[in-house]
């Protein structure tokens, strides 16, 4: 006897991302995009909140970034750094209270765009991962002429600017819903 093929509306349902297990996703060096000894290193941290408020501790965030001079890097060591240099790329779970870091270098700007690092989070939830971007205080004079910072309202540009916490240091929050929500990209 044979077994009928399903039909269209046999389709499975959706499946939200994550939880996070770690094995293979999160991983030692992910956070690290440069070490952070180096001299033009700089710290991003943050923390990803739900619509209440609520820390998501298994949010995973990825970061992907042209480097200090606005090149977009073209090689491999995404993963394995060691021996490729400045790869663009960052990896990172979040902890018990939604918090994350990064140890990267401030980027150039990339054509008319002001410097940014793209983020892409995945959490529970969430069908797919949601894309966003952070620009750094000190540019906003480059955010004036920023293509993408132009076609958000006003009184919500401020949730794509981190703040400056120190010399080197920059915090950037992200809100899935709710009161502050960071505004989110559609591709």
């Amino acid at each position: 006897m044979s077994t009928p093929s399903p039909t269209p509306s046999a389709m499975t349902p959706s499946q939200t991302v994550g939880p996070f297990f770690g094995y293979a996703l999160p991983y030692e060096e992910g956070p690290q995009v440069v070490p952070p000894w180096r001299p033009d290193a700089i710290q991003v941290r943050g923390r990803v909140l739900d619509g209440a408020g609520q820390p998501v501790p298994d949010a995973l965030l990825e970061t992907w970034q042209a480097d200090g001079n606005g090149e977009i890097p073209r090689c491999p060591g995404g993963i394995v750094r060691a021996g490729h240099g400045f790869s663009g790329f960052g990896r990172c779970g979040t902890d018990a209270e939604g918090g994350f870091w990064f140890s990267t270098v401030k980027p150039g700007a990339v054509g008319e765009s002001a410097p940014y690092i793209a983020v892409l989070v995945f959490a529970r939830g969430l069908l797919k991962p949601v894309f966003t971007r952070m620009y750094f205080p000190e540019d906003a004079a480059a955010h004036a002429a920023d293509p993408l910072l132009g076609a958000v309202p006003r009184e919500r540009r401020a949730t794509l600017v981190a703040e400056r916490e120190g010399e080197r240091e920059y915090r950037f929050d992200v809100r899935l819903q709710g009161d502050g929500e960071t505004v989110f990209l559609a591709f």
